[in-house]
């Protein structure tokens, strides 16, 4: 007797399911169809293979449409439109800070000196002061206080026509290869 009352609850279920699925079927259907026989010349549509225009004219005796797509003129069956995709606003990353929110628009009088400062309140050419102190130039080269490589100097000749840097060199011999 449980198994005749779960066969019945399934059978039930799965009738209510096809009922309410059919439903939405229809109604899409007749959205469809109430968009397709509002059709006017000047409103923006889509292909269903994605073509993008305006309608010039609507033949709706023969089911057919003449779009316009950047002054090119195509004859459509009107089961084939469909209304045209939602684009949505772009805004670019530089646009809105890390949570998303938009960024406050700097307004032309206000000083261009709060660009140039780090989070902390330190402006950045002076870190960048620091670090040219730091540098020194010898015989053309930065210095900047890491250890060197001291093989390369004694591979070195020391001739004014080897004067060329390794990243130089490397350069040279890709373009040779290719």
């Amino acid at each position: 007797m449980e198994s005749m009352l779960f066969m019945i609850v399934i059978i039930a279920l799965m009738i209510v399911m096809m009922w309410f699925s059919s439903r939405r079927n229809r109604q899409q259907q007749t959205a469809v169809q109430d968009f397709r026989a509002s059709l006017k010349p000047g409103d923006e549509v889509a292909t269903s293979t994605g073509l993008l225009g305006k309608i010039v004219s609507v033949d709706q005796e023969k089911e057919q449409v003449v779009l316009d797509s950047e002054g090119s003129l195509s004859r459509w069956r009107i089961q084939a439109i469909t209304k045209p995709p939602i684009v949505p606003a772009y805004v670019h990353d530089d646009e809105v800070d890390e949570n998303g929110n938009p960024l406050p628009e700097i307004e032309e009088g206000e000083d261009n000196a709060d660009k140039d400062e780090n989070p902390d309140g330190a402006a950045a050419d002076s870190t960048r002061q620091s670090t040219d102190e730091t540098a020194s130039v010898k015989g053309g080269q930065v210095d900047d206080g890491a250890p060197k490589d001291e093989s390369a100097k004694d591979d070195a000749s020391g001739s004014e026509d080897d004067s060329h840097t390794a990243d130089e060199n490397e350069d040279k011999s890709a373009a040779s290869r290719q």
